[in-house]
């Protein structure tokens, strides 16, 4: 009888990589970070198991969108309370915390359940070109030369 493999993951076996967003398109920019984050890049890819690794993004605050969507494109959010709505758009958003913008782009992109809340702890974004993460050596990638990525 002929067994199912199952990769083994440890997080010995994740790679850290580095992302710089500077003048790259937001929704492009994450379909790319959520398929390394999933592990589909990987020929050990398995869909109900975290085998992505970890992502750095840097110059949150420098990522663009096409068109009039600075303007038009409303990020919401809610208290919890009655009339509690806050909405705001990108760009004001993007004034006062641009990280943001990209973490909920990329959390669209991943599983609505605990392996989607787990594998989103795997992304780190900075709005500024610095990061504290160079202990980890991470590689640079550009959008481009993302592993498994089309062009």
């Amino acid at each position: 009888m002929e067994k199912t493999y199952l990769p083994t993951v440890t997080t010995a076996d994740k790679k850290w990589y580095v992302v710089d967003a500077e003048n790259q398109r937001l929704g492009r920019l994450a379909t790319q970070i959520a398929m390394i984050l999933r592990g589909k890049n990987k020929p050990t890819y398995t869909p109900f198991m975290n085998t992505g690794d970890f992502v750095i993004v840097v110059n949150a605050e420098k990522v663009t969108v096409t068109g009039n969507k600075g303007e038009q494109k409303l990020y919401r959010r809610h208290s919890g309370r009655p009339g509690g709505m806050k909405t705001e758009t990108f760009n004001h958003l993007q004034e006062r915390i641009p990280e943001r913008i990209i973490e909920k782009a990329v959390k669209g992109m991943l599983p609505k359940n605990a392996l989607g809340r787990q594998l989103f702890r795997n992304l780190k974004v900075y709005a500024g070109p610095d990061h504290p993460h160079a202990a980890q050596k991470p590689e640079v990638l550009s959008i481009q030369t993302i592993p498994g990525a089309k062009s």
